[in-house]
């Protein structure tokens, strides 16, 4: 009598499935700009406010972040600190149009940002920033 032992379904993602990432920007352009700009390689998911973004962040899961600075009714950076506590593995890139090199120095320690990029951001370096950080994730979830 020959018995198949059936194997387990393997949880391993499509191998054309676009890492998830999501955008915070209370400027509806620059999410357009960012989102049209990054959908040809990821999934992109936009939110305009930290509250919307901390809903969206319980609900999907994203191999990256990125947060404007300074919005309405929330800090980017504050988010960004508190989404490293919750999602480790999530890598974390501030947006901003202020060049104070303390704030900065602080910001990346404190929520151990992958990158901050400076306004104006090109296109190219966003993308490029944004496929590295994707890269990161899956090597820090591999590694555990």
């Amino acid at each position: 009598m020959n018995v198949q032992e059936s194997q387990p379904a393997q949880a391993a993602p499509p191998p054309n499935k676009k890492s998830a990432v999501l955008v915070i920007d209370d400027e509806p352009s620059l999410l357009e700009v960012f989102s049209a700009a990054l959908s040809p390689h990821f999934e992109v998911t936009t939110a305009s406010s930290v509250r919307e973004a901390e809903f969206i962040l319980h609900k999907n899961p994203f191999k990256v972040v990125i947060a404007d600075h300074l919005m309405p009714g929330g800090n980017g950076m504050s988010f960004l600190v508190r989404a490293r506590e919750e999602f480790p593995h999530m890598q974390r890139i501030l947006v901003t149009g202020y060049m104070k090199p303390e704030m900065l120095l602080r910001s990346v320690n404190e929520a151990a940002l992958f990158r901050y990029l400076l306004k104006p951001v090109s296109v190219a370096e966003l993308i490029k920033v944004v496929q590295d950080a994707a890269k990161l994730h899956d090597q820090s979830v591999l590694a555990g």
